[in-house]
């Protein structure tokens, strides 16, 4: 043993061959820190010392032969200025060159995954023999960054500038298949026998020396070609990477720097990656993406945290057959639970039964699931127009028409066909819990468990705590929701809860927009541009008029005091007139089918009248930095609040409900890591400036008192 870390062994393997093994004490995984960065650097050196060095294997004795970097690192990296992020990246990156310069020959013996980090480690070995399930890879392009450990430098000089650029700006892992055709890696083996093929390329490097160090001498030139040869195979890098501009910058970056440093050698293209990273790091795409992931690994912990009491789900049942409930059970028994599937009608239960059907065949079709499994899932969904088999259901998901009086109604009939400890879900999007619970006998078994359509699509559950829910009944929700492959979140009852309740300032905005004689067309095209998968019109239409109708007025009688919706609006004008939006192919926009049956959206030229109606005005112009201030100011707004009232726990549940329930831009990292990018201080002058317009344009106390601080949400 001539190294022993916390992180790192080196050991003898005999004939002055030796063994670096990446075994982190008391975790399941290898990871890139300050540590093991640290202990690499020693355990190069001490390798460098050693008298009689004849080669080095690079192994993992987890299950993975490592992850990549710690991404809660770079948060604090990132905050950095351009010149110390650089360093840091450059320093790291010396470490895993020295590696490469041992005075000997090395070979990676890849299990499972290395991405990342983990493959730039991989890549500065001469050799690399690789498990025949592992895959390697770059995913930081979707963290808003791209490799910078030596990455852009080291597989350019294996697999060339066209592949190494798709690798880069896709973010994909490669099978080992494919890594080793490409070029990458150098043998395919079976993970049984990954050590000893590894250590047999070893020792037949150590007995060719004039073969390994060719390889270095390679891959410390540059690539030797013109720079007009080098532009010409990028072209169309440059067009993909391009796509992802203005907001994600990181793909555009990488190409970039690949053409750069394409002429350059080895240390020089190094030093230019690290610049290049720091530039790409400060980016808002990266610092938000970064505090997406997370927020995201700080939202599983909680998830495990309640995991520990849940009680298990063997059984469910939906209350309702329409698109949400059919969806809700599809989604309960494609991840293996049971669910009875009821509703008043036969026509009813066969059209929802047809729709988790439809599902299915299209998991088969994609060739994501074999038919017979197919066919298991579709019979663990009972469809039922009684609660007769309700007597060992462990929890029941009602997702039935948004009225008060007919929930509570059903509600009741329910807890008097289920056991004493059943769990009761409302799927409501805009009805308080509290309200839901009168006149039932065990109010603490009852919670929401809000959805979103199309349900098999989006990730969010809103787990809403109503003032009688007990911990069992929350911990038992975020349990199924986990185990349906949704990430809950815990939230407070209020109306609209976080989603909705953000969302309708947002909605009441665009429709002043829209009163004010805006185009709503300018407006969608504003919105996303900024980044939204779809403008409001266009949400509205998707949602449709009519659910869009009732959560505004829902939530909004709920908040009198700032969200006045002005009447009658363009929703008002456009349902008037029978449309209700993709539901029956018209709205602000008109739908027809495209060839595989998918709503098509086309400008209706007749909506310009029924919207004249509403705008007394007449039809006016605003720049489009206006539209945006006037769209996003009551939502950031708004999304403070829920915060601020204990509604959301903490800005990152806040903001991840909005990124994961409203489609809110990913590069944004929610509403409130915006408003810290921003600067709280600069939210409040811009609020002023339209606050005439209404209170959702007025900032709480806490805001501004948070602004006049110059905190921001998170610190």
């Amino acid at each position: 043993m001539i190294f022993d870390g916390e992180t790192i062994r080196v050991e003898a393997l005999g004939g002055g061959l030796f063994e670096l093994r990446f075994d982190r004490k008391g975790e399941a995984v290898n990871k890139l820190d300050r540590l093991a960065f640290s202990e690499l650097a020693q355990a190069v050196d001490a390798l460098v010392k050693t008298p009689g060095l004849e080669g080095a294997l690079i192994t993992s004795a987890k299950d993975a032969f490592i992850v990549g970097a710690d991404i809660f690192e770079f948060v604090d990296v990132f905050q950095r200025g351009e010149a110390e992020v650089a360093e840091f990246v450059a320093a790291n990156a010396k470490i895993i060159t020295a590696l490469s310069d041992l005075p000997a020959p090395t070979v990676a013996a890849i299990n499972g995954l290395a991405l990342g980090g983990g493959f730039e480690v991989a890549l500065a070995a001469d050799y690399r023999v690789i498990a025949d399930a592992a895959k390697v890879g770059f995913p930081e392009v979707t963290l808003g960054i791209f490799p910078g450990y030596g990455g852009t430098v080291r597989l350019p000089r294996l697999i060339g500038l066209v592949e190494s650029a798709n690798w880069i700006i896709s973010g994909t892992p490669r099978s080992a298949a494919v890594a080793r055709d490409q070029g990458a890696v150098d043998a395919v083996a079976a993970p049984d026998s990954l050590f000893e093929t590894a250590l047999a390329l070893l020792k037949q490097a150590a007995a060719n020396p004039g073969e390994w160090r060719k390889r270095r001498r390679e891959g410390e030139q540059s690539l030797g070609m013109s720079q007009e040869t080098i532009a010409d195979y990028l072209t169309g890098a440059k067009v993909e990477a391009a796509r992802a501009l203005p907001h994600y910058p990181a793909a555009h970056d990488a190409v970039q720097l690949l053409e750069a440093a394409a002429g350059l050698a080895r240390d020089e293209a190094l030093a230019l990656e690290a610049k290049t990273f720091a530039r790409t790091a400060r980016s808002q795409a990266a610092a938000s993406l970064v505090g997406n992931f997370v927020n995201e690994q700080a939202l599983k912990k909680i998830g495990k945290t309640y995991a520990k009491t849940a009680a298990p789900v063997r059984k469910a049942a939906v209350l309702g057959a329409g698109v949400m409930g059919a969806g809700i059970a599809y989604q309960s028994a494609v991840r293996g639970v049971p669910v009875l599937l009821k509703d008043v009608s036969q026509a009813a239960l066969e059209s929802g039964m047809a729709h988790a059907e439809q599902l299915l065949d299209k998991l088969v079709e994609q060739g994501r699931m074999p038919q017979d499994r197919a066919d298991a899932v579709a019979r663990s969904i009972k469809p039922t127009e009684s609660f007769d088999d309700f007597s060992d259901v462990d929890v029941v998901v009602e997702a039935i028409i948004e009225d008060i009086a007919i929930k509570s109604s059903v509600f009741r009939q329910v807890e008097a066909s289920t056991d004493a400890k059943t769990i009761l879900a409302s799927n409501t999007s805009s009805l308080q819990i509290a309200d839901l619970t009168h006149g039932l006998a065990r109010p603490q078994n009852f919670i929401g468990m809000h959805f979103f359509n199309p349900v098999p699509k989006m990730a969010l559950v809103e787990v809403v705590r109503g003032p009688k829910t007990s911990e069992a009944a929350v911990a038992t929700i975020v349990g199924y929701a986990s185990a349906m492959g949704k990430t809950p979140v815990v939230v407070g009852d209020c109306p609209g809860f976080v989603v909705n309740r953000v969302l309708t300032p947002y909605l009441i905005a665009f429709l002043q927009l829209v009163r004010d004689g805006v185009d709503f067309r300018q407006i969608d095209k504003v919105m996303e541009a900024f980044g939204w998968p779809m403008g409001p019109a266009y949400l509205i239409d998707v949602i449709g008029l009519d659910i869009s109708h009732h959560v505004v007025e829902i939530v909004s009688a709920g908040f009198p005091e700032r969200m006045v919706a002005a009447h009658p609006s363009a929703i008002d004008a456009l349902k008037a007139d029978g449309r209700l939006g993709q539901k029956n192919g018209r709205g602000f926009y008109l739908y027809t089918k495209d060839a595989k049956g998918r709503p098509r959206k086309e400008t209706d030229p007749a909506v310009a009248a029924l919207l004249a109606s509403v705008q007394p005005q007449g039809e006016s112009s605003l720049p489009d930095a206006d539209i945006l201030e006037r769209m996003m100011i009551p939502l950031i707004l708004e999304a403070a609040r829920c915060f601020e009232d204990g509604v959301a726990a903490s800005p990152g549940e806040t903001d991840m409900c909005l990124i994961l329930g409203l489609g809110l831009p990913r590069y944004l990292g929610g509403a409130l890591r915006y408003a810290d990018w921003l600067g709280l201080k600069k939210i409040v002058e811009t609020a002023g400036k339209w606050q005439s317009l209404g209170e959702i344009y007025r900032p709480s106390e806490k805001f501004s008192a948070l602004a006049a601080s110059g905190k921001g949400f998170y610190g």
